[in-house]
């Protein structure tokens, strides 16, 4: 059995590694640690695991935690775990950071966008874990930058067009609505429920973090430079983001053509779904699960491609994933602890 601690256990990603862990059939969680609820019992923090953990939350160093684990699940906040990695790699353990300090190839592109990074040393020896996209690479890696919630989103709805080399680099527009988990389990008054309940709005126009993340993942893809109008929008729901997605067409392409390119693309993965021609992701599709789904058409009046995209942002956008990850990096059956079907309505 591969040993696994979680290293940030209190906030949403850290209960969704909980409850996905709880069924994984190929691991053993020792410890789970939070400073702030250090000796609380899991289950007191987040009643829905009553019965199914009975373990207290750690205060633990990095070096005591690496004690007893093969693999670290590190879910702390930006400009935080960079701070922990290095202990980590050192000790050669594995690791799947969810937060944003690794995913970013470019120091100088991190700095701008989040602050000074402290250990530029270990940007490349990350890898970016989007797995249908890097799965060989993931599988040898010793630390993997779970991507963001959006940037997946994105990058899986547009990667098939991209290195097919359908849509102009310079004209793709991302219009992607988020449910309030995604602003983390700390008070915030932006997502109170007054501030959110019969609303929809736009935020961090024009200067959203993930817009690197996705520009870098996107240009992976083409093969050359991708810039995009990312505008994020946040719903009065509690997870799941819709991605509608617009790029001019750089030749006529019919919507089946382009549905049946993205059947081949996709075909034997096992998370993501094509939508039939004509039928679209809801959000309520995904919830609870590791999909993504994707539908796809062609606006034969504009010349566009139109692409949208559906995940649970806490699953397929934060912990499923990084389940994903670790099943790669440990040699274990990748759907491993993530055979799970959405919860609808």
């Amino acid at each position: 059995m591969v040993k696994v601690g979680i290293y940030g256990a209190s906030g949403y990603t850290g209960q969704e590694l909980l409850r996905i862990l709880r069924n994984h059939t190929g691991i053993d969680l020792v410890a789970a640690t939070s400073r702030r609820y250090a000796d609380t019992l899991v289950s007191d923090l987040f009643p829905s695991l009553s019965g199914l953990w009975g373990f207290r939350l750690e205060d633990l160093s990095p070096d005591e935690l690496a004690a007893r684990v093969d693999v670290i699940f590190l879910a702390l906040p930006h400009g935080i775990a960079m701070a922990a990695v290095p202990h980590f790699f050192r000790l050669n353990r594995k690791i799947i950071d969810l937060s944003a300090d690794f995913r970013l190839h470019d120091r100088a592109v991190y700095e701008a966008w989040y602050g000074r990074h402290s250990a530029p040393e270990l940007l490349g020896e990350a890898v970016y874990g989007i797995p249908e996209l890097y799965r060989d690479a993931v599988s040898q890696a010793r630390l993997v930058a779970n991507p963001g919630c959006y940037p997946t989103c994105a990058i899986l709805g547009l990667a098939p067009a991209l290195k097919a080399g359908l849509l102009e680099e310079s004209s793709i527009i991302i219009d992607a609505k988020s449910g309030v988990s995604g602003a983390g389990r700390e008070p915030q008054v932006a997502s109170l429920f007054c501030e959110v309940h019969g609303g929809c709005g736009a935020y961090k126009v024009a200067r959203h973090r993930h817009t690197p993340e996705i520009e870098q993942g996107l240009s992976d893809s083409a093969g050359k430079t991708v810039t995009v109008s990312f505008t994020p929008h946040l719903l009065p729901v509690s997870r799941g983001i819709l991605s509608t997605m617009y790029g001019n067409l750089k030749k006529s392409v019919t919507a089946s053509e382009l549905h049946d390119l993205y059947r081949e693309s996709y075909g034997n993965e096992r998370f993501v779904r094509i939508s039939p021609e004509g039928a679209f992701p809801n959000i309520s599709f995904v919830r609870g699960s590791n999909y993504i789904d994707i539908g796809v058409t062609v606006d034969p009046r504009t010349g566009r491609a139109i692409i949208i995209s559906a995940i649970d942002n806490l699953i397929k956008g934060a912990s499923g994933q990084a389940v994903q990850n670790m099943n790669l990096m440990c040699g274990l059956p990748e759907d491993t602890g993530l055979d799970v079907v959405p919860i609808y309505p």
